[in-house]
């Protein structure tokens, strides 16, 4: 006979529970979380962190065409996962190395954006490019540096893209501003078409 709430429970081949694997509320908590059925660790998952930023040269704007899923061979800004014990900073400056071979110099953090469907947080800063040169690298089909004008609207990968893009717009030129958030009632849903 199981013991109550052990369905589920992963054990190893001498029987031992192999770490968080029940989904319960822990006492004091208010939502389910992943528990150890033995000890009662609990396994708390936390949304993922997306550093990037808008990086302009000349009145251009540099966009990467994604080589990449999710939407592969849609363009976006560099941008991707912070990675462990690497700052928000450190992170801007590496995805726009990894992603487009640039090196850049980052200014202001001006967006913030919440997209809870995926548990992620987008941060994105002001940026500039400190050498023209750019280039793909291996998650980017393309590379690319954009009038304002010319940015291709549709085929722009992400909400948030498209955000940034128009946030950063609306800030140019200002030394004081409010850090941008997603845009009334848009939590990042794509709307497929």
């Amino acid at each position: 006979m199981s013991e109550p709430g052990s369905a589920g429970v992963k054990r190893n081949s001498t029987g031992q529970s192999v770490g968080p694997s029940v989904y319960k509320v822990p006492a004091g908590d208010d939502r389910e979380r992943l528990v150890c059925a033995e000890c009662g660790y609990i396994h708390y998952e936390n949304p993922k962190i997306v550093v990037g930023s808008v990086v302009t040269h000349d009145g251009h704007v540099l966009l990467c065409r994604r080589a990449i899923h999710p939407r592969r061979g849609y363009w976006t800004l560099p941008a991707g996962y912070l990675e462990a014990r690497e700052t928000v900073f450190d992170g801007a400056k590496r995805e726009a190395l990894e992603e487009a071979c640039a090196e850049i110099e980052l200014g202001d953090l001006f967006a913030v954006y919440n997209i809870p469907r995926l548990s992620q947080v987008h941060i994105f800063f002001r940026a500039r490019l400190v050498k023209e040169a750019v280039a793909c690298g291996p998650e980017s089909l393309e590379v690319r540096l954009f009038r304002w004008d010319d940015i291709p609207d549709p085929d722009l990968a992400f909400p948030t893209t498209r955000w940034a893009l128009a946030h950063y717009r609306e800030i140019a030129g200002q030394q004081e501003f409010t850090v941008r958030t997603n845009p009334p009632g848009d939590w990042g849903d794509l709307v497929k078409g």
